[in-house]
């Protein structure tokens, strides 16, 4: 412990939620040491853009969250590039990859989330991505050509973002999605079936109500991709498959610690964790959704930029409540504008159901 780095606030997390946090601390307290640790080498950078990056060639700097100089004059330190693998609570320390001790007085979680891969044969093979960070789409980007025949797994933002960069390069796309409509988790059956129409008219494959059982090569001992095999058995050549199915919240760390954990790390309404020098927010916390009128996981960037900013409010010792976050969502696929945002699909028949369509005339 004679070695380790003292800081009054580590924030783990350089994302939406670690910023918000570290902005709102420097408005209580000037001075306080702030240390933010991530495992990505970038400055803080908008997510949403990284299929701008893949379409477009977006460069990092029009991607920046914030100014190239956002740390030095908020006097906040940075450790990027390094991940934290060993989290002590009792002992208010954590250890980094490098070996790094770091003690802290008040800490936030902000770690997001990670990529959800199906247990798929072949998922290991040469031309298999995910598609969560720059990294993950600077990969891609450097794997596809206008020859590429890809297939996406799950029909979900990260999917239709993805095929819609994708498309933009020349790529021709296979959407799978295992549910019978595609952004079935922010979109009602109807609204679904007319994103669906318009991904199909711009030359996308959809297939619905189906998954991927194998990525098979094309002989024995090539480790490259050649086809997937759906559940039904049809074969869909292809050179690339990307996994975007969704995230799960990043809580190993608190694994075995005490913090209160169910789908995410449990928040209340000031972002604590059943730990009082403990917060979280972003997409690993579950936090209050002012729609349900209960804790839910709501990993989108305002939510988690609102959290981090009542989190370091509190860490700082300025007391605020949290107002709630709801899912809300604004999307333009191909030209297609989508708002959606509070509770889409009904629970039971105690809701009612208002609906007006005009203008649309898809079958």
């Amino acid at each position: 412990m004679k070695n380790a780095t003292k800081v009054k606030y580590l924030l783990i997390g350089n994302s939406a939620g670690g910023i918000g946090a570290a902005e709102a601390i420097r408005e209580v307290d000037k001075t306080g040491t702030i240390l933010i640790i991530s495992d990505e080498s970038y400055p803080v950078y908008s997510r949403p853009l990284i299929a701008k990056y893949l379409a477009e060639g977006y460069p990092l700097e029009k991607m920046l969250y914030r100014p190239t100089d956002f740390y030095p004059k908020n006097n906040i330190q940075t450790r990027l590039g390094n991940k934290v693998t060993h989290l002590d609570i009792a002992n208010h320390t954590v250890r980094l990859e490098d070996g790094q001790e770091i003690q802290w007085q008040k800490l936030l979680l902000a770690t997001g989330g990670s990529p959800i891969i199906p247990r798929v044969d072949g998922i290991t093979k040469k031309g298999v991505f995910p598609f969560i960070t720059l990294d993950d789409a600077k990969a891609i980007d450097q794997f596809v050509s206008n020859q590429t025949k890809a297939v996406i797994i799950g029909g979900g933002l990260i999917g239709t973002s993805l095929t819609a960069a994708l498309v933009e390069q020349g790529v021709e796309v296979t959407v799978v999605e295992m549910k019978e409509h595609i952004l079935n988790a922010i979109l009602d059956d109807e609204m679904s079936v007319i994103a669906e129409a318009t991904l199909i008219q711009n030359g996308v494959k959809v297939i619905t109500g189906h998954t991927v059982t194998k990525i098979n090569s094309r002989s024995k001992g090539d480790d490259t991709v050649s086809q997937v095999t759906l559940n039904d058995g049809t074969r869909i050549p292809c050179d690339m498959v990307a996994m975007a199915i969704g995230v799960r919240p990043r809580s190993e760390l608190v694994s075995g610690t005490g913090v209160t954990t169910n789908r995410g790390i449990v928040v209340d309404r000031y972002m604590t964790t059943s730990n009082p020098d403990v917060y979280a927010s972003g997409d690993v916390a579950e936090a209050y959704d002012l729609v349900y009128q209960e804790n839910r996981l709501t990993p989108i960037w305002p939510n988690a930029y609102l959290g981090g900013r009542i989190a370091g409010l509190n860490m700082a010792g300025r007391i605020t409540e949290y107002p709630g976050g709801t899912s809300m969502n604004a999307m333009n696929y191909f030209g297609l504008n989508i708002v959606s945002a509070g509770i889409l699909i009904p629970a039971d028949d105690s809701y009612e159901v208002l609906s007006q369509r005009s203008g649309f005339n898809y079958v």
